[in-house]
């Protein structure tokens, strides 16, 4: 690969960086693999939860990937972040924990459901968006069904899916009023739970319950990691071209 045929874009990676948190130091491979294979230049800068509370966090760069490691040390300034790229049309990925914040800052901001709470951030709340699942995912494997005509099915190439999770927490009340206010569920376990969510009309918001990051050994980035790659360097070329 040479330079000149990269294409780069600058990425927010949203979370509380730690060597305890498998998709984390799982990182820097993943992104030297899309600069092998696809000429995918990610110029990756890691915000912590507090840091993205400040209003211009992530406002600038091309793409906010909000990792797993919750309960992050800010909701706030992961709802934030999750908010600055939703209503700016910034590409977004939520994997695990991001996918929980994302639905939260949804029905918060969108759908006016502005009591609903996280589980795990606040266990003395009266109403649950977040709740512990039934059966907890960390460290399992399971299938996913994705509906056709959807994001996630034209990134993942497949109706179906094998994933790899690392959570105790999902999604289970208000759902319909989610889906009201415009937000899709593509993706479902055997039992018919949400595992995939994604925003029509954005540019690219796609959130996912288990860890495409875990995917393989990370010598290959999972489909959902290389979509939010492209999503990103095209937006940093409409920029580019927006500001000459």
């Amino acid at each position: 690969m040479t330079n000149s045929a990269a294409r780069t874009a600058r990425v927010a990676l949203v979370g509380d960086r730690s060597p305890n948190v498998v998709s984390h130091s799982r990182l820097p491979a993943i992104l030297d693999a899309l600069a092998e294979h696809d000429r995918l230049v990610l110029d990756a800068y890691w915000i912590p939860s507090e840091d993205a509370e400040v209003t211009d966090a992530v406002r600038g760069f091309d793409a906010v990937w909000v990792l797993p490691g919750s309960p992050y040390r800010s909701e706030a300034g992961v709802l934030s972040a999750i908010r600055t790229a939703r209503v700016e049309g910034i590409p977004f990925l939520g994997t695990c924990g991001g996918f929980q914040h994302a639905l939260l800052e949804y029905a918060r901001d969108v759908c006016g459901l502005t009591r609903v709470a996280h589980a795990e951030n606040d266990p003395e709340a009266e109403d649950f968006l977040i709740e512990p699942l039934a059966c907890s995912l960390v460290g399992h494997e399971a299938a996913v069904t994705i509906e056709p005509g959807s994001l996630a099915e034209s990134v993942i190439g497949s109706e179906r899916t094998v994933e790899r999770y690392f959570c105790s927490y999902g999604p289970t009340r208000h759902l319909d009023t989610l889906r009201a206010h415009g937000l899709r569920f593509s993706g479902h376990d055997e039992d018919g739970h949400v595992r995939i969510a994604e925003l029509p009309g954005h540019p690219f918001f796609l959130a996912t319950l288990f860890q495409p990051e875990l995917s393989g050994d990370g010598s290959r980035p999972h489909p959902v990691v290389r979509a939010l790659a492209w999503a990103a360097v095209e937006h940093a070329s409409r920029e580019q071209a927006a500001a000459v």
